[in-house]
């Protein structure tokens, strides 16, 4: 049997206040606001959360053999993430998408098993993710 590969694409933008240092997870909202707690969040005013992607990727993402690839586009620098589907998924929360090192799953998980936190992205781009005005593209690819 093939794999099938479904992918959903979000727009974001930068926040002076992202810091991109938290070593488990990483973090995209919907949220305009952000204070220096935040240090999972790389991408501020998304304009999906995990209980918007579509009903088809969802249960794509929810399979047991579902492997997510998260990349990540900002001024010119690039970055992917690979981590793990997961039956347990309820992809319900309205506002955050939260990709983790861990098995831990909560309404707010996308991804599990993650191979990069926010703290293992590259500075570089990190920084690009600081101006406000940076339009970053996240790329969700999942195949099953």
């Amino acid at each position: 049997m093939s794999s099938k590969v479904t992918t959903e694409v979000i727009h974001a933008f930068g926040h002076e206040n992202i810091l991109g240092v938290h070593p488990t997870t990483l973090m995209f909202t919907k949220d305009v606001h952000l204070s220096k707690n935040g240090d999972c969040i790389v991408a501020m005013s998304a304009d999906k959360s995990v209980a918007d992607l579509s009903v088809e990727f969802k249960e794509e993402l929810c399979k047991p053999t579902a492997k997510v690839t998260i990349t990540i586009e900002a001024g010119g620098s690039r970055e992917e993430i690979r981590a793990l589907g997961s039956p347990k998924l309820c992809l319900c929360h309205q506002t955050d998408i939260v990709i983790r090192k861990s098995d831990y799953i909560c309404h707010r998980t996308l991804a599990i098993w993650a191979d990069k936190s926010a703290n293992d992205l590259p500075r570089e781009l990190v920084e690009k993710l600081k101006d406000p005005r940076q339009e970053i593209k996240i790329t969700l690819t999942v195949e099953s």
